[in-house]
């Protein structure tokens, strides 16, 4: 993996993390580049937290980890420094903010931040080496991971599936029940944080159509499913094309999500965990459906690594602990520090496992 780093670290704190992270991903065989290429796999943008200075990478192959320093820990953490990471256009960030020192426990905190609105902190102590190890083993899993979110879009839906069928109806009675868990992940609307250049920038490289609580679908036959549109009201699912489509493959040679679509209808993208619903409905026929939920179920399997949504790497790793479960078509599996996700012979056997049972507080590790 290559890496570079830009931006000014100002105080001596982040020039020790600087230097401390530039040795760690040295030492795992990384290359430095002076200056970042076009295909640049890791950038370590140091930056301002009062004036975010984006990283304006030209692929979706590149991973930007934004590291700023803070005085203290803001007592609404998530409020205060969410809006950091996406203002820098980052897709995680690392703030780093000082500890008590050798008597009253950390020296320094690392506090990540990401996308999916995780949060969790390393400490360093006494150990430099093993801090900076540590700070390595939760970038670089994350950085060299691989985004399948292209959509290729084909106006062929037949002209009885215009108008959906049941199983569509399903999938918008299922959206209610989701949006009805109230599990909405923190109320902060992008196009509020971000001016419009750096929104349509965002939404370009990742397909984002605005934060949103899950995602939802529901099998059609062996080879088809219909899902839910990327950042859609999930309790208002109304026009396939735009806010249901039906997913119809996976195409690996260009990476891309295929999808059939309405001839007369602006198609929104899919959601970005379709590659992870994919993977799970075509090696289980019995399943039905699949539920992904921003909350947490007590006694489950987890996720070894945080992968961002839409990563090969994250569907790879869900579809391994659906295989291992007693039962796959009722499985339900944790996503470290994001969420859940059901699968269900059907959508009313998922929506009355979750019922009373779901925790809208996910534990950050």
């Amino acid at each position: 993996m290559e890496f570079t780093i830009v931006g000014e670290a100002r105080t001596p704190g982040l020039r020790w993390f600087r230097d401390g992270l530039w040795g760690a991903l040295r030492a795992h065989g990384h290359s430095f580049l002076e200056e970042p290429t076009r295909n640049i796999r890791l950038v370590l943008n140091f930056t301002d937290p009062a004036r975010p200075r984006p990283f304006r990478r030209k692929s979706q192959g590149t991973f930007v980890a934004s590291i700023v320093e803070l005085p203290e820990v803001p007592s609404e953490f998530l409020r205060a420094c969410y809006p950091i990471l996406v203002r820098a256009l980052s897709n995680l960030l690392i703030a780093l903010i000082p500890g008590a020192g050798a008597d009253g426990g950390a020296r320094w905190e690392a506090h990540f931040v990401t996308l999916e609105l995780g949060h969790y902190v390393e400490a360093c102590r006494d150990d430099e080496f093993d801090f900076f190890e540590r700070i390595y083993r939760r970038l670089a899993p994350l950085a060299q991971a691989r985004l399948v979110i292209n959509n290729e879009f084909h106006p062929d839906l037949p002209p009885e599936l215009w108008g959906g069928n049941e199983r569509t109806e399903k999938l918008k009675a299922a959206g209610r029940f989701l949006a009805s868990l109230n599990l909405l992940p923190a109320p902060f609307p992008l196009e509020e944080i971000l001016p419009p250049r750096d929104l349509l920038h965002v939404k370009r490289l990742y397909g984002l159509g605005g934060l949103s609580y899950g995602n939802l679908s529901v099998r059609e036959d062996a080879e088809r499913f219909w899902m839910s549109a990327s950042g859609v009201d999930k309790g208002n699912l109304q026009v396939i094309g735009r806010d249901i489509l039906l997913v119809k493959g996976y195409d690996a040679r260009r990476n891309v999500i295929l999808l059939s679509v309405p001839p007369h209808i602006e198609p929104r993208r899919v959601s970005v965990d379709a590659i992870e619903h994919w993977m799970i409905y075509r090696e289980h026929p019995e399943v039905g459906a699949i539920i992904h939920v921003h909350a947490w179920m007590e006694g489950i399997p987890v996720t070894t690594v945080n992968y961002p949504c839409g990563t090969w790497e994250l569907a790879m790793e869900v579809a391994e602990l659906v295989r291992r479960a007693p039962d796959p078509a009722r499985a339900v599996i944790g996503l470290r520090n994001h969420g859940i996700t059901a699968t269900g012979r059907d959508l009313d056997d998922i929506m009355e496992r979750l019922r009373g049972r779901v925790i809208p507080q996910v534990p950050m590790v």
